[in-house]
């Protein structure tokens, strides 16, 4: 895993940041309602799971902006990672308890079919475990699901000293509305790595992703 480390004194948005880190520590959360329609005919035709397919949908778009890989290093310092993988929760339907999966975080790959085969290989490994695996990479954003409701809004709060920078991404039950699947999906962003401008981008890229399959 690799990143640069951030001059913020160069950076163009360095004094904003400091700005929120030092003064007013704000996460903005938006949910909206995106179609996953070509996505389900898509994964029908090839036989995949809409999961780890949705999972990498997201991962596509944040790993193509900056302002979604911002993180600390051990020393304090802010970084950039080049590229970053999701971290997320297995439901147990059995026994209605979750493994979260951050031992190793299915690591990010810019092909669906590859993408897919590693996440199922890590659920398979971890089929048995229960509660909070230990170790998690560094370069990863939180992702996660509510596929029992079709939510109008959610929102997650990380209770640190607020200055947590990585996305937290989470998408709810899908359901049939005039003729299209439509879904919840919301994100969390730290204001000081992006403003209203990059998050709604990030729901636009996602509807463009799935458009795009075929």
């Amino acid at each position: 895993m690799k990143c640069t480390r951030i001059d913020l004194d160069s950076w163009d948005r360095g004094k904003l940041f400091q700005f929120y880190i030092n003064n007013m520590r704000i996460v903005m959360s938006l949910t909206v309602e995106i179609s996953v329609t070509p996505l389900d005919a898509y994964i029908k035709d090839h036989h995949l799971k809409f999961y780890p397919s949705m999972l990498w949908v997201v991962s596509r778009v944040i790993n193509a902006h900056d302002e979604f890989k911002y993180s600390w290093d051990e020393e304090g310092h802010l970084i950039k990672w080049d590229s970053v993988s999701p971290s997320y929760a297995g439901f147990h339907q059995e026994d209605q308890n979750f493994t979260k999966l951050v031992t190793l975080v299915t690591e990010y790959s810019d092909d669906l079919f590859e993408f897919h085969a590693r996440f199922l290989a890590d659920r398979e490994r971890y089929k048995n475990a229960r509660a909070v695996m230990e170790r998690q990479p560094p370069n990863f954003f939180d992702a996660s699901c509510l596929p029992w409701v079709r939510y109008q809004h959610f929102d997650v709060h990380v209770f640190d000293e607020g200055k947590f920078l990585a996305p937290v991404v989470t998408w709810g039950k899908y359901e049939r509305e005039h003729g299209e699947l439509m879904m919840p999906l919301t994100m969390n962003i730290h204001h000081a790595v992006a403003d209203g401008f990059h998050l709604s981008r990030f729901f636009n890229e996602v509807q463009e992703v799935i458009n795009s399959l075929s």
